[in-house]
């Protein structure tokens, strides 16, 4: 096994962001819990800093007991799925890093990132984009992989066609307006009054205030791009005859409703809805990291906040009018 000397690496504990009851934001806490191990074919990883997405708000509540009950019984239970930091240990088997390399990635299909060590598979990671602090880097793996997915792979979004993106303030549309950009496409950004001039810097070359702007009021698209996941309908009815709308979100109130219009739209004509599950490896990191150095994509970090105020993170997003992402720091200053 290869190792990073470093002072902390032989302590069996570590700081993580908990919670032992479902709940509000409230329910959170910094506690201690055992560091991993690094088995055969991981890379242990120091995080410098996680940020939150909103599928940690909703396991945090008690929406994913299902899910997250069968993966890990019983509390304290963890929040965080993607992360930035540097890499201190190579397990057996595993390939492709050494210690010492500043790495980003994502844990599939669990939570847990907000701690000070990951273990994952090389498969899960990159190299982080060169000349962008670890910090921010921290606010573009899980959005920016998501967006990704989404107009590249889902969309095939090609130069010269027309995007709407919904929510493009947000974490997953403040990177997709600049992926429209880098693509060349027309964007329309939909968002809040107070952030019309903001996704217009990001590149949008027009922007609506959703509040005051129906479907009805817009043009057609060739893509539509769906974080907000209410409407459906009356949005894929802004598709040209060749649209595809790709949504990463649902009503949480209709649910059932919207998984069978999505499954529908693939049945009954043209304007298919997409909607995907994420779950990214190490090529769709790399390539964000390429775009992030050649300046195609930055991270939009709305605030900082230390691991000690998990709870405050997740308030934050949980209140909305974030622009882009809410990042927890681990290592560094705590205060």
């Amino acid at each position: 096994m290869r190792r990073l000397t470093e002072g902390t690496t032989t302590v069996s504990q570590m700081r993580a962001a908990l919670y032992d009851r479902y709940g509000g934001p409230e329910v959170l806490y910094e506690g201690t819990v055992a560091k991993p191990r690094t088995g055969p074919g991981e890379v242990l990883v120091r995080v410098h800093a996680a940020s939150v997405n909103g599928g940690e708000l909703l396991g945090r509540a008690g929406g994913l007991r299902l899910v997250t009950g069968l993966v890990a019984r019983g509390f304290p239970k963890r929040t965080g799925i993607d992360f930035a930091g540097e890499v201190v240990e190579v397990g057996p088997d595993a390939s492709g890093f050494a210690p010492g390399d500043r790495v980003w990635g994502g844990l599939p299909r669990r939570f847990g990132s907000a701690a000070e060590y990951v273990a994952v598979s090389p498969r899960q990671l990159s190299r982080a984009p060169a000349g962008t602090d670890l910090v921010q880097a921290a606010a573009l793996p899980g959005v920016g992989t998501t967006a990704l997915t989404a107009l590249r792979d889902k969309a095939r979004l090609a130069p010269g066609e027309r995007l709407l993106v919904r929510g493009a303030s947000g974490g997953v549309g403040s990177v997709a307006v600049q992926l429209g950009r880098a693509y060349g496409a027309h964007v329309t950004a939909l968002a809040g009054a107070g952030n019309l001039d903001f996704v217009r810097e990001l590149g949008a070359d027009e922007a609506f205030d959703y509040a005051g702007t129906g479907p009805g009021d817009l043009p057609p698209f060739d893509v539509v791009l769906d974080t907000v996941g209410t409407g459906m309908g009356a949005y894929r009815r802004r598709l040209t005859g060749n649209g595809r709308m790709v949504t990463i979100t649902f009503d949480s109130e209709r649910m059932l409703a919207s998984l069978s219009y999505v499954a529908a739209s693939a049945v009954f004509g043209p304007r298919r809805v997409r909607a995907f599950s994420g779950d990214p490896g190490r090529e769709l990191f790399a390539e964000l990291a390429r775009l992030t150095e050649s300046g195609a994509v930055r991270p939009v970090v709305d605030r900082v906040l230390p691991l000690a105020e998990i709870a405050e993170a997740h308030r934050a997003l949980e209140a909305g009018g974030i622009r882009g992402k809410v990042v927890v720091r681990v290592v560094g200053p705590q205060a």
